[in-house]
Formats: C-alpha cells, structure tokens, sequence
C-alpha cells in the first residue's frame, strides 16, 4: 500500500506491483489465454445478441434451410433462424451457470463462514446439515426438485444450486478455520475487535480466493449440466432458446438436417471447453499469486 507522503516510494511499489501483476498474467499458459479470450468474445457476442441477429423465437424462413450468407447456420423444423438461437442460447446457458454459481456462494459461503467463525455445536449442527446433502445423490437430488417444482429454466437453476451449495459452504468453514488459527487473527481477537468486524475484515477477505477459483472451474461444469437437464426436457419450455432443449429436438434431423442438432451441441462443447481453460487459468494466476 502506498506510504501517504513518500511519493518516490509508493511510485516505485505501485510500479513493482503492477510488473508483478503482468508478470504473472504473462506466465498462464497459451491455451488458457485461448480459452479466456474465446469465453470473453462468447459472452461479449451473447450480450449484445438483441441489436445485430433476428429475433430467436419468430420464424424467418422456411423449414429445414440449409447455411447460407442470409442464414448462417440455417433454419429449423419451424423456421426459426439457428444462429439466432444459439447465440441467445449460449446467454441463457451462461446466465443460468452464474446464477447456479451466486446461489451456492452466497448460502454456502454464509453457511460456512458462520461455521467456521462460530464452531462449537453451531459447527457441528451446520456441518452436519450439510453432509446430509452431499451424502444425496446430487444429479438425483437436481431432477428431483426440478421435477417437483415444475420445468422450467428456474427451477432447474434452484435444483442445482440445492446440489452446489454443500460444497462451498465445506470449502469456505475448511479456509475460515484455517485463517482463524494464524497470528494476526489471533492479536485482532485479543484486542478486542468485535466479531462481525473480525469476521469482514481479517476472515471473509482471505476465504474468497479459493471461492473465486473454485467458481471458475464449476462454470464449464453447470453448463453441461443445465445442458444435460435441458436435453430431457427439464428446462424452459419451447420455443425458449435453450441449447440442451434445441440439441434434444433437433435429434430426429440428425442426418436430414444436421445443422439442426450439431449447431447448438457445438456450442455448448465449445463454452464448457473455453470455460475450462479460462478456469485453469484463473487458478494457475491464484496459485502464483
């Protein structure tokens, strides 16, 4: 942190850490970098996707168009142009992963910071609350409240997020405990800081490193998933643009109309595995930070 009044000396340390940082950004691997930039321009292009493709749900066309310069990827058994769809299909896909990802951090997390700080038997009734749900069959678990809810793209993102939350509440009580052991932890304690101020200032802030890593790497696996659930039908009904449901209908035009199904089953191959390599890349930046 810079020294208020040693201007040469807060320079020279913001200039170290700044060479640090892009030291560090230099030495992710080209694949990662790849993956990372891939994902950006995926989300980038889905965000932006209402002001430059046609709308996702009208047909445009006849049926069963094969690609060409109007239609890029062609159009369905309805009409409906592919692109169009794919592209606000991956939106859907990786909104839906974020909000699975938010979900679980944020019930998980207080879960396991409220363990971690408290311990005694609040540890004990909370940790045990959670391996009852990580002891459940979690894909099992997901259809099931999906199913029982209704389907639809929200309540398949609140069954997953039934099945993620376990994990990230065991993953910040294991960081919090472990941060409450050290010495500065200890001379805050003794000091005489509250403990909602021990907790926000000297416990959560070291606790959210591993958190963030660990988001990073579930976001090309939520996808598969929302996309497996989608594939049977729990997921947005028609005509959403959904890329499991869209690869599910478009099965029975495998070899008539390819595009119909490979399209959207492409995109969703190529999210999870750009989410994959910007994941590992976040995690090797972490790990040499």
């Amino acid at each position: 942190m810079p020294v208020r009044g040693v201007v040469s000396l807060g320079s020279g340390t913001e200039a170290v850490t700044r060479r640090g940082q892009a030291s560090r950004i230099r030495d992710i691997g080209a694949l990662e970098r790849v993956g990372l930039v891939v994902l950006l321009l995926l989300l980038s292009t889905s965000l932006v996707a209402p002001w430059f493709v046609v709308d996702p749900v009208i047909p445009v066309a006849p049926p069963f168009q094969a690609p060409s310069l109007q239609h890029v990827l062609g159009t369905d058994d309805v009409g409906q142009d592919v692109f169009s769809r794919v592209i606000f299909g991956l939106r859907t896909s990786w909104l839906s992963a974020a909000a699975v990802i938010a979900s679980a951090i944020v019930i998980g997390g207080a879960i396991g910071l409220v363990a971690g700080a408290r311990g005694g038997w609040v540890d004990a009734l909370l940790m045990r609350l959670t391996d009852t749900f990580l002891a459940l069959p979690g894909p099992v678990l997901a259809i099931a409240v999906a199913a029982t809810l209704g389907a639809s793209l929200r309540n398949t993102v609140i069954g997953i997020a039934v099945v993620w939350w376990p994990w990230y509440a065991r993953l910040v009580r294991g960081e919090v405990r472990a941060l409450a052991a050290r010495p500065h932890v200890d001379a805050a304690r003794l000091s005489g800081v509250s403990a909602p101020r021990l907790v926000l200032r000297h416990l959560l802030p070291g606790a959210l490193p591993p958190v963030i890593v660990t988001a990073s790497l579930d976001i090309q696996i939520l996808v598969l998933t929302l996309a497996g659930l989608s594939f049977i039908g729990l997921g947005a009904p028609p005509p959403a643009p959904e890329l499991g449901a869209m690869a599910a209908r478009g099965a029975d035009y495998l070899f008539a109309s390819p595009w119909i199904p490979l399209a959207p089953g492409c995109a969703v191959f190529i999210l999870a595995v750009a989410a994959n390599l910007a994941g590992d890349g976040v995690r090797d930046l972490f790990d040499r930070s």
